[in-house]
């Protein structure tokens, strides 16, 4: 890497932990306001928010799965983000993903657990990576801004959904719009039935997963010769191409690397939780990747930490509404504004980086000029001293 690629990465980097750390402050600011509107002091709303879910093992188990699928999600966003692909579509890979592990977990019964569970986790994988092709193929192929293809996708994902539970998978039995229950063998096993100090909880093995993939991604892109093309891809896809990057290709592998962990994320809430497909196996979980991406600046580490406070966020958003006498909205106000505070960020981020990409190397440094008459491209010939 040459130094001036080196300075725009760590410019780059730096970029998005002040973008991270600006994010963090108007989000605070905010939600303070908001805490102070709604009568409760902000520093116990905080502590009500923030602190008391992470005091009792029960809540900070439920903390640790709230978190599980938005770690899946912000995973999915970074990887693309880093290449420089901007996935918003990981809501509908995710739904997807949910469809295929509950059609896969519809037909199982009888199968081994352990043949089950990869078949589960494979199929979601294909799922979420097979909805992200078409906007992938339309950005390397036709330069279409996947932004606008891949937020598109994401309601016709739900319609998909909505069509089936409306249609052949309706329960025949309640007339509820969800699908049958899968299989006892398609059921991800909660942790407490393989660590003994772990009480009986939801926590299950969707969370192992995702700190697996995370650890995974961040050893890809930090450690070894893939990761780097995928960042310089990110950086600058010009210079990478110069390099003899194959971009486009990265950019379709990127892609569909993003929306097979997002598939994952289906996977982990129909075979976790929910046990079934349902019109609410995602509140969002998507669109709130993006928040946890950004936030954790696009690292992994970060990402895992960001998904946490997330998940902090939302269990103790339930507690302050008892403990603080607070209306239930208040909690829908903070993640709200965290949405549109981190969403502002990607834009400048997105901005910066797309005026360094056009902007013309070497720019505001004295080149040397060419002989007259010399051919296009040519080194100036020196003379030689008197």
């Amino acid at each position: 890497m040459t130094l001036e690629a080196r300075r725009m990465a760590e410019s780059r980097v730096g970029r998005a932990g002040m973008l991270a750390i600006g994010a963090i402050v108007t989000i605070l600011a905010v939600s303070g306001s908001a805490f102070v509107i709604a009568g409760a002091n902000p520093i116990e709303a905080y502590q009500a928010y923030f602190i008391t879910p992470l005091t009792r093992e029960f809540t900070l188990l439920e903390v640790l799965n709230k978190a599980t699928p938005i770690l899946f999600t912000g995973t999915a966003v970074a990887i693309a983000f880093r290449a420089g692909y901007w996935n918003i579509g990981v809501e509908g890979q995710l739904l997807m993903g949910a469809v295929a592990a509950a059609g896969i977990g519809q037909v199982v019964e009888g199968w081994p657990t352990l043949l089950v569970l990869p078949l589960m986790v494979a199929g979601g994988a294909l799922a979420g990576a097979a909805w992200a092709l078409v906007p992938a193929l339309l950005r390397v192929r036709m330069g279409i801004d996947e932004v606008v293809t891949t937020l598109l996708l994401n309601p016709v994902a739900l319609l998909v959904v909505q069509g089936l539970l409306h249609g052949p998978w309706k329960d025949p039995e309640t007339g509820f719009p969800e699908s049958p229950r899968i299989a006892a063998s398609a059921e991800f096993p909660p942790l407490s039935e393989f660590i003994p100090f772990i009480d009986r909880s939801r926590l299950h093995l969707g969370f192992v997963i995702a700190v697996v993939v995370i650890v995974i991604a961040w050893y890809v892109l930090s450690r070894t010769s893939t990761g780097l093309r995928v960042r310089a891809v990110g950086l600058s896809p010009h210079g990478a191409r110069f390099a003899g990057i194959k971009v486009e290709r990265t950019l379709l592998r990127v892609a569909l690397i993003s929306g097979a962990i997002a598939g994952i994320a289906g996977v982990s809430e129909v075979a976790g939780i929910q046990f079934r497909l349902t019109e609410g196996v995602s509140p969002g979980f998507g669109y709130t990747g993006v928040v946890v991406a950004m936030l954790g600046g696009l690292a992994m580490p970060g990402v895992l930490l960001a998904g946490l406070l997330l998940g902090d966020l939302s269990v103790g958003a339930s507690s302050a509404v008892r403990s603080l006498q607070i209306p239930s909205q208040v909690g829908d106000v903070v993640q709200g504004t965290l949405l549109l505070v981190v969403v502002g960020a990607v834009a400048i981020y997105r901005w910066r980086t797309t005026r360094e990409d056009d902007r013309p190397p070497d720019e505001g440094e004295p080149q040397p000029e060419e002989p007259p008459g010399a051919p296009e491209g040519t080194a100036p010939v020196e003379e030689p001293p008197t």
